[in-house]
């Protein structure tokens, strides 16, 4: 068992101020991995005292040196990649192979795509040809306290990262305390690339604790948070206090809407997108929504594909799911599989508790429903577990008020031969991101959502403008 309870504030690896032990635990074995201290206030004052005190050399900082040390974590980074991948499979369950490919990798992705997109923005430039005495400057919001989730953790921790670092803010980095170690690595993986002390500053501990804390701390100058809407509406409500800056990716009941036309390998690229990482991504496209012309071909071969979906342990190699993150998702999961049955949709793969052979670990049989519809708690909720729910439709239009008659927008799917249509669709849903026909974004496209999904964008430039404020200057003088 890991045992590590320093914290990371201002250039070295501190004690917690006062001893408050939590269990990291592997999920799958339900045994502890690691003991970890969690903050107390004085350990959160400490490091953003030592933010904002690192704010005004950092922000004055060459965009080219901040850039340069960005580089340089990449390089570190990747020597250090099994660290983390072991990590991560350890403390929330991805597979090893997963973490090593998808959660490792979208770390790396992430900082290559702000550092070609920070050498082409223009954080300081005339408004426009006709007017050179005006000037645009982007300036660092300032100290930003970076809250992260447990399920894609390099992830999160880059896209916030990586962008803060770049347009010249300060850090407090709160990591899930149920996945925290691969955060600490990345903090050891920070400090020896040379960032300044204080710039980047690490604390653990918990929402109501820490995350509390930070969020309507007074010298903190701006929030990024990805976890809950209901989390979310908490944050905002505390951060409003003292009018700070706050950006929110939050959750997702993504419609993955099939045409009669759809390529033949859109139902099997659709269940298996929704069992990925076991179900445990924001932007899973838990609603299948399908034409009813092929509506029972389609849910027939759904429930093939999800059979097929093998369930093991996070540290066996191999094309697998591991279990949820912890008991509390594994019950919340059980429960609304059982109001599925309870609610009248038809059970066709899956259901509630372990898959046979696994009598310990958080694992869920992955699911499929049937008729279910769009007023179902399972259509309405986000499961963030391998639960998928297929719903029928008739005609286009009706496709488009079912995807769209959800709180939450993060991310769309559609699935048409139809050019035409695919556009009008892409048009038409109420998301901040639509995916046609299995094309994911491309390097650079910003990642973010509408209505309870959100606000804010991260990722390539959109992600280096949310931590910048605009500053316009008159009568700029000729140098």
């Amino acid at each position: 068992m890991i045992e590590k309870r320093d914290f990371y504030i201002n250039g070295q690896w501190v004690s917690p101020a006062e001893p408050n032990d939590f269990e990291v635990i592997n999920p799958s074995t339900e045994e502890p991995c690691a003991v970890i201290s969690l903050g107390s206030e004085a350990d959160t004052n400490a490091a953003v005292a030592a933010a904002k005190a690192a704010f005004p050399g950092w922000m004055a900082t060459p965009v080219e040196q901040r850039i340069a040390l960005v580089e340089k974590l990449i390089e570190i980074y990747e020597a250090r990649a099994e660290d983390l991948a072991k990590a991560m499979s350890m403390e929330m369950g991805a597979p090893l192979d997963l973490s090593r490919t998808s959660q490792v990798g979208a770390g790396s992705w992430h900082l290559r795509n702000f550092i070609a997109a920070a050498k082409e923005f223009k954080f300081d430039a005339p408004l426009n040809e006709n007017s050179p005495n005006d000037r645009i400057i982007h300036e660092p919001v300032g100290v930003c306290a970076l809250i992260t989730p447990w399920n894609w953790p390099m992830n999160q921790v880059t896209l916030k990262v990586g962008a803060a670092a770049i347009a010249g803010c300060t850090m407090v980095l709160k990591p899930s305390e149920q996945s925290p170690l691969n955060a600490m690595v990345f903090a050891e993986m920070m400090d020896e690339a040379g960032f300044p002390a204080g710039v980047f500053n690490l604390v653990n501990g918990d929402g109501t604790g820490v995350g509390a804390q930070l969020t309507g701390h007074p010298d903190v100058d701006m929030v990024s948070f990805t976890g809950s809407t209901r989390a979310g509406i908490a944050i905002s409500q505390n951060a409003a206090q003292t009018l700070k800056k706050v950006h929110l990716e939050l959750g997702g009941k993504g419609a993955n809407v099939i045409f009669e036309d759809a390529d033949e390998k859109a139902v099997k690229r659709g269940v298996l997108h929704m069992m990925q990482n076991t179900g445990q991504s924001c932007n899973a496209p838990s609603r299948m929504l399908v034409q009813n012309s092929i509506y029972d071909r389609v849910v027939s071969e759904a429930a093939e594909v999800a059979a097929k979906v093998e369930v093991g342990p996070a540290d066996r190699e191999g094309r697998h799911i591991g279990p949820v993150v912890n008991e509390l998702q594994w019950n919340k999961i059980q429960d609304l599989i059982q109001k599925g049955i309870d609610e009248g949709a038809r059970l066709v793969a899956g259901g509630t508790g372990r898959p046979d052979g696994l009598n310990k670990g958080y694992y869920v049989k992955p699911t499929v429903f049937a008729d279910v519809n769009n007023q179902m708690t399972i259509a309405r909720e986000e499961i963030f577990g391998p639960v998928l729910s297929i719903i029928p439709f008739e005609t286009e239009d009706e496709a488009i008020e079912i995807a769209n008659d959800t709180p939450y927008g993060l991310t769309n799917y559609v699935q048409t031969q139809d050019g035409a249509r695919a556009n009008r669709m892409a048009r038409a849903l109420r998301s901040g991101m639509v995916e046609m026909n299995g094309k994911s974004r491309s390097a650079g496209s910003p990642f973010g959502g509408m209505k309870q999904s959100g606000k804010g964008r991260e990722g390539g430039k959109w992600g280096i403008e949310d931590f910048l404020e605009v500053k316009a200057v008159g009568g700029w003088a000729a140098e």
